[in-house]
């Protein structure tokens, strides 16, 4: 079938909006048309990294929809469901066996190799192949085919509109707080960085119960959201000694901290104000970057890093179970979201860049 995506063909530059084909769903594949799709940072990221994904490809993977048509041996879903779209897996490894799809032992390959298992891809335009199933879905486009692995069926009362960004970004920053770190009532905990993930973390650590909840950025206007959804401290480090905050308010060291922000120092002295037995979550990749800690300081009160990925989440579990918890009015992450159509998604990006809007989302154009 003809469906409208936004390619990205060369590295660092521009999608190109395009007519493409998009073939049938194979066996154990779904046939989604998207509603809509969040970007996120690894979106900008891959269009401009020159080897980490092939190239011409359709990225995105915070798409949410409504099921058109499923292969033969898909169980989990039917036409006219409505799922959202999380990372894919390979189901068969020890780390899906126990349940931790998000370190999957194939994570590159089902994720980032922009084709199937077998080196097919399922996108064509004028005749050549386009790389597709990034992370298993490619959502930055009309219509979406995935596996019936990351497909998650939602209730159909809230407007899918809104879900995408649940099967990563919003699931990643509410899962590190409460799946990873499982921060308690009266803890503390420091946010360093309040971009789309940070915000999820601070709305999960109130909804943890957590005493004290630091936001850390530089941007006053992040802050002053920050402050809205939950947090009770908000640290300017464009104008304040930021860890000279810190000990001010946590005089003893923080419970827990989670960085988004892939600044080194800011790890090591997040590290550094940690509370015996303090935790703190690494969940941007800094790039690779190697990170230098004190060993004494970490052995002597019993401190420890870790890194956290997709927040630890069994998404079939928590998306709905973050949806639950919006319609109830207690995880109000639609306060995050700016809407962009799908010809202005580099716009979109770029204002995401440029720290304009938080959690940007394409709404796809009606259905044909």
């Amino acid at each position: 079938m003809e469906i409208t995506a936004a390619v990205s063909r060369t590295t660092g530059e521009p999608m190109s909006i395009e007519k493409v084909l998009l073939e049938e769903p194979r066996d154990n594949e779904v046939l989604v048309r998207v509603v809509a799709t969040g970007i996120c940072h690894t979106d900008v990221a891959m269009r401009d990294a020159s080897g980490r994904v092939p190239k011409p490809i359709v990225l995105g993977h915070e798409g949410a929809g409504i099921v058109e048509r499923t292969g033969k041996a898909v169980r989990k879903v039917k036409p006219g469901d409505h799922v959202v779209m999380s990372f894919d897996s390979c189901g068969q490894c020890p780390s899906c066996y126990r349940g931790d799809a998000a370190y999957c032992l194939e994570n590159n390959r089902y994720n980032f190799a922009g084709q199937r298992k077998d080196g097919s891809t399922a996108l064509t335009a004028g005749g050549t192949r386009l790389h597709s199933h990034f992370f298993g879905q490619s959502a930055f486009a009309t219509y979406s085919i995935c596996t019936e692995r990351n497909v998650v069926p939602v209730r159909k009362d809230i407007s899918l509109e809104l879900l995408g960004p649940l099967g990563c970004g919003i699931q990643t920053g509410a899962g590190a707080v409460i799946n990873s770190l499982k921060a308690h009532a009266g803890s503390s905990i420091g946010i360093f960085g309040t971009g789309s993930v940070g915000l999820a973390a601070v709305m999960a650590a109130k909804l943890a119960g957590a005493a004290t909840i630091i936001a850390v950025d530089t941007q006053q206007q992040r802050l002053d959201l920050a402050l809205e959804l939950g947090a009770t401290h908000a640290v300017n480090a464009a104008r304040e000694e930021t860890f000279a905050q810190v000990k001010a308010i946590c005089p003893i060291g923080m419970d827990f901290a989670v960085d988004t922000s892939g600044n080194l120092a800011v790890i090591k002295q997040a590290v550094e104000h940690l509370a015996p037995r303090g935790v703190c979550g690494l969940i941007n990749s800094a790039k690779g970057a190697d990170a230098s800690l004190n060993i004494l300081n970490m052995m002597l009160g019993a401190r420890s890093v870790r890194g956290i990925h997709q927040g630890d989440s069994v998404p079939e579990l928590f998306i709905p179970q973050m949806i639950e918890l919006y319609a109830q009015g207690r995880f109000p992450f639609d306060k995050l979201v700016t809407f962009y159509e799908l010809e202005n998604i580099n716009q979109a990006m770029a204002d995401m860049e440029a720290g304009k809007a938080i959690k940007p989302i394409i709404r796809m154009p009606p259905a044909r």
